[in-house]
């Protein structure tokens, strides 16, 4: 059976009053881009579903492109017909037809949002079930746990039929809730972070730090790899690549050993600050669980906080690592965080860094140098370019097209 549309049931935007129609415009925008390169599909947002229109497009190529973006509860790919019982029992037997195996089971699972259609709900799985249990041998009805469910969907516009509800990423349209900029380690912690602070709506603009030579040009590229990743949630996203060199040899000349580790969290959230107030950004994202280094306990961030004063977002603060890496690996990152390339955070680590430092410490230690001014030099250094899902989709087909 031929697939004509899919059907995109929204999650919480059902809840979102008065800004439904804004959740829905974001909803939309997400999935134009993640199928950009399919121009014939045609995206239509309305107030109860989303309807995709393939117009000859690959079903399973754009139910792949939908499975990852935030905002959508659940989505099947559909057939309409007109308010017609006898098409709807035509199409509803080539479904199940083209879905049942030898000795399998079915229900008909009807919905009527238009009540003024000539059957009611029951109506409806009884005209269909019968039709269907007469014209397929071996098959018998299972209200339960059937093998092929035939959803029904009665409305005003037509009647939509389908064999298959796909889960879909739940949560909120990515941008619905603002951007933030993220701390992007290149680790296991940072993109999970990433990922799940998108779940709930935020547009994400990563931030990379780079300290050649200490670090490889392979490992700037695994901080570029996970964007990569994440931009399967929201199109794209925008990666900032801070050298961080000149800070990190002053650090490690003029702190004192016990204090590095602090110190270097402090000035990378200065420098992403700065990065946030040019780029209007509303809040930080950073991959810290606590009490997992000697960075991440409450004193060391206490001491690390206090250098601003905007909203520091922890997704994962409060889980064990197994419960980190089950997400990464869910979402496809672990392989590449684990690559064995050094990055900035494990360059000049002390052998002893203080777990509870004091910050008055801290903030004498720094003023014996001018980080302003290099925070600033960094800053204006950045390089910034846009790591695109498009991009991404190219080069996976371009690399499945040689097996």
């Amino acid at each position: 059976m031929k697939y004509d549309r899919i059907v995109v049931r929204y999650g919480e935007l059902s809840t979102k009053g008065r800004n439904r129609k804004q959740f829905i415009k974001k909803l939309a925008h997400n999935v134009k881009r993640a199928i950009a390169d399919f121009p014939e599909v045609k995206v239509f947002g309305e107030r109860d579903r989303m309807y995709l229109l393939l117009n000859g497009a690959d079903d399973q190529v754009i139910l792949e492109r939908l499975q990852p973006i935030f905002g959508i509860q659940s989505f099947s790919p559909a057939v309409r017909v007109p308010q017609d019982v006898e098409e709807m029992k035509r199409v509803g037997l080539e479904l199940v037809r083209a879905m049942h195996q030898p000795g399998g089971s079915f229900k008909v699972n009807a919905r009527r949002s238009d009540r003024s259609f000539e059957l009611d709900t029951n109506g409806v799985n009884h005209e269909l079930g019968g039709y269907i249990l007469q014209n397929i041998d071996d098959l018998h009805v299972n209200v339960k746990t059937p093998d092929v469910k035939l959803l029904v969907e009665v409305r005003s516009e037509g009647v939509f039929l389908s064999c298959q509800t796909i889960q879909g990423a739940g949560g909120l349209p990515v941008s619905s809730s603002g951007r933030a900029m993220l701390m992007l380690s290149g680790g296991i912690d940072s993109p999970v972070a990433g990922y799940l602070a998108m779940k709930r709506g935020v547009e994400i603009e990563a931030v990379h730090f780079h300290s050649p030579p200490y670090t490889s040009e392979r490992a700037r590229q695994k901080a570029v790899d996970l964007a990569g990743k994440l931009a399967k949630y929201s199109g794209q996203v925008q990666m900032h690549v801070v050298p961080f060199t000149a800070i990190q040899e002053m650090i490690k000349k003029q702190i004192p050993e016990g204090f590095t580790m602090t110190v270097t969290r402090r000035l990378m959230l200065r420098v992403t600050d700065e990065l946030r107030k040019r780029r209007e950004c509303l809040a930080i994202v950073n991959g810290e669980s606590l009490g997992q280094v000697a960075s991440q306990t409450l004193e060391s961030m206490l001491a690390i906080n206090a250098v601003t004063t905007t909203p520091i977002i922890r997704p994962v603060v409060s889980m064990d690592k197994n419960e980190i890496i089950d997400i990464a690996q869910r979402i496809d990152t672990y392989e590449i965080s684990v690559r064995p390339f050094e990055d900035c955070c494990t360059i000049f680590t002390p052998p002893s860094p203080k777990t509870r430092p004091k910050l008055e410490k801290v903030e004498h230690y720094e003023s014996f140098v001018d980080f302003e001014a290099m925070v600033q030099e960094a800053v204006n250094m950045t390089e910034t370019f846009s790591v695109d899902i498009a991009d991404v989709n190219k080069v996976q087909d371009e690399f499945s097209d040689l097996f």
